[in-house]
């Protein structure tokens, strides 16, 4: 059975494909047209939520399924982590939608804290939770995704599913690639999470040798609340070194203050032509 085909409401029309259009026929102009409106679009929502985001206490990410009910006990530990954090200091950061990132949420905004919820734009509508003093909406889970990376200290992740996953490999590889400081990321539940490290070190490590030992001291499993909010505080304060055998760069205090939160590196090829090369003021 072909899956079910929603309309689209008229402002959310497809533009034209810039790949499909003959060259020079008007239709591609239109296209190309659309698509630069397309990119003062995307700018527009890394504007919001730099503008907003920056305003707002440093933050810890709780991830973790949206399918999760109150009864469930991660239900109630992502709740207990985010009263924790907020006692630290910190803003709690979620996805801002049901389940653990409601959780969360719950848990900062009763304790008088900062609860911030970055909201996604879905086909099938994604309910913002009640949860939230912060409350940003995005179409594009790319910025989304670095608006987690530049604003959090570190990453509480509970049990979830993909989306769950694409967070926690993400910071992980960015982690694993020196783009970005290290910070902790923490998983709660070993029932849980232990079978996927387990499948990580049996198969990548040993079988296909695709990752390194080095690469398990990136994050930590647990199944205190207290131990991870610890882990993320202890970091936070200069009394944990989190991948103590990565190498750290003179810049790394300076990028993470007033950076983009990515830290760069050689350039691979020249811009603009000639024999310079040309680095960006920004």
């Amino acid at each position: 059975m072909p899956p079910t085909r929603f309309p689209l409401p008229l402002q959310h029309a497809r533009a034209p494909d810039v790949r499909s259009a003959p060259m020079d026929t008007m239709e591609r102009k239109q296209a190309l047209a659309l698509e630069s409106w397309r990119a003062l679009r995307i700018l527009s929502e890394f504007v919001d939520g730099v503008e907003t985001m920056s305003k707002c206490p440093p933050g810890v990410a709780v991830f973790g399924s949206a399918r999760l009910k109150p009864a469930h006990p991660a239900y109630q530990q992502a709740e207990k982590c985010g009263r924790m954090l907020v006692e630290k200091g910190f803003t709690v950061i979620t996805g801002g939608g049901p389940g653990i990132m409601e959780a969360a949420n719950k848990g900062a905004k009763e304790s008088g804290g900062t609860s911030v919820g970055l909201n996604i734009v879905l086909p099938m509508e994604q309910r913002p939770n009640p949860f939230q003093t912060v409350d940003i909406e995005f179409r594009y889970f790319f910025v989304r995704k670095v608006m987690f990376v530049k604003y959090a200290r570190g990453f509480i992740i509970f049990p979830g599913g993909f989306g769950t996953m694409d967070e926690l490999f993400e910071a992980l590889t960015l982690i694993q690639t020196l783009k970005i400081v290290p910070f902790p990321v923490v998983l709660v539940g070993k029932d849980f999470w232990n079978p996927l490290v387990a499948w990580m070190k049996s198969t990548l490590l040993e079988q296909y040798e695709t990752v390194s030992p080095g690469d398990f001291e990136i994050f930590s499993v647990t199944d205190s609340v207290e131990e991870a909010v610890q882990i993320v505080w202890e970091s936070y304060t200069g009394k944990r070194v989190v991948a103590p055998t990565l190498p750290r760069f003179e810049t790394d205090a300076e990028e993470r203050v007033s950076g983009d939160g990515t830290r760069g590196g050689p350039r691979h090829r020249r811009r603009g032509g000639g024999d310079s090369w040309h680095e960006s003021a920004i």
